[in-house]
């Protein structure tokens, strides 16, 4: 049975100190506001998400000392007007017969840097410089990473009750036969256990066995699972709008001295990924601490990517956890800490949980055991 727990809605409230977080960073940062197109950005700071996505121009737009102002075609109105946060923002919406960037001109600083969302159209972008030559515009991602990064406590409810989620999806699909099954079958099970614990969408069932695992990027195939083969298991999608994501590697059989040495290896460095979560401690330090042990144990060429991604209305958003990154880490921030070793041709292991920053340290999202798993 589907689970029928249901988080507090979100109230305008929420929302409202979402935009004025939005317009504030935006003038910290040196910009003259923010312009925001439907995705993933519109619904965490509106709750707006529209039914098409079409060529009619849809845009937030925010700024220090001036009220929220959503602009938005005049037959979807009525929808932006049931969001959850349209209380707390004005709605301008706009005919066909109407010129919605001659509207749009009329909100902004006609000599202003504006940051946009990273999925606004090119169409619309070219629109607004042509009447407004002398703005200027830089994506989201450049100048403001963080703007989703930081969750409040309703959030981090949603963010915990999706990674419960797949814990238990992961309790249960250690009950399942692997061996002479293909990959896509386990993948199957997989999406139908986050269906059947909460989740509305499942984004991703990476399962990879054998050498298959030595792609960190490989889904699921029509490999056969075979008696030997340790198999990696990356899966989640969104709960309440909220994401999920965790891995973690499983043997057919009993594993090597080889294969049990690799995972031990692994589990230390996320355990010290995971222990060097604190509050003004940079990302990369989380990166560094999960590689330290990967390379003393002389797998350090093996691990091939980064150490982690921020988890939110999105499975993969900033922070990142890569050298070089040295934001500080803020209580509220949430990101997976999943080191892994390669091995090409032969296998890999990964392990992964999603941590959120405390006022004193770092705390699992995920909580299932990280030891290696013995499955038949």
């Amino acid at each position: 049975m589907p689970s029928t727990d249901q988080p507090a809605p979100f109230t305008a409230d929420d929302y409202r100190a979402r935009m004025t977080r939005a317009a504030e960073s935006a003038d910290a940062a040196g910009l003259a506001g923010v312009l925001v197109a439907p995705g993933p950005d519109m619904v965490h700071l509106t709750g707006y998400r529209p039914t098409a996505d079409t060529e009619r121009l849809t845009l937030l737009v925010l700024r220090a000392g001036h009220d929220p102002v959503l602009v938005v075609p005049a037959l979807e109105a009525a929808d932006a007007e049931r969001a959850a946060g349209s209380p707390a923002l004005t709605l301008r919406d706009w005919t066909d017969a109407a010129n919605p960037y001659t509207l749009t001109a009329g909100l902004l600083d006609a000599k202003g840097r504006f940051g946009i969302s990273d999925n606004a159209w090119a169409l619309h972008l070219l629109a607004l410089h042509k009447l407004l030559p002398d703005t200027s515009y830089a994506s989201l991602t450049d100048t403001l990473p963080m703007l989703r990064a930081v969750k409040d406590a309703a959030e981090l409810e949603r963010l915990a009750a999706a990674g419960a989620a797949a814990d238990a999806t992961y309790e249960q699909i250690l009950k399942v036969r692997f061996s002479g099954r293909r990959e896509s079958d386990v993948a199957a099970d997989l999406a139908a256990l986050l269906i059947g614990h909460g989740h509305s969408q499942v984004d991703f069932t990476v399962v990879g066995s054998g050498p298959n695992g030595a792609n960190p990027h490989h889904e699921a195939s029509d490999r056969t699972i075979e008696q030997g083969d340790m198999v990696v298991l990356d899966f989640g999608g969104l709960k309440h709008g909220y994401g999920s994501d965790t891995s973690r590697t499983v043997h057919v059989g009993e594993p090597t001295a080889e294969e049990q040495r690799v995972h031990d290896v692994v589990r230390e460095a996320q355990e010290a990924g995971c222990g060097a979560v604190r509050p003004g401690a940079a990302c990369q330090d989380v990166d560094r601490a999960a590689r330290a042990v990967i390379t003393e144990f002389g797998y350090g060429e093996r691990f091939i990517h980064r150490t982690g991604h921020g988890i939110g209305v999105t499975t993969h958003e900033p922070p990142y956890m890569i050298e070089g990154e040295e934001q500080p880490l803020v209580p509220g921030m949430c990101f997976s800490v999943e080191p892994g070793i390669y091995l090409p041709g032969r296998f890999g292991v990964r392990i992964e949980d999603i941590v959120t920053v405390t006022r004193t340290g770092g705390r699992r999202l995920n909580t299932t055991a990280r030891e290696l798993a013995v499955v038949e």
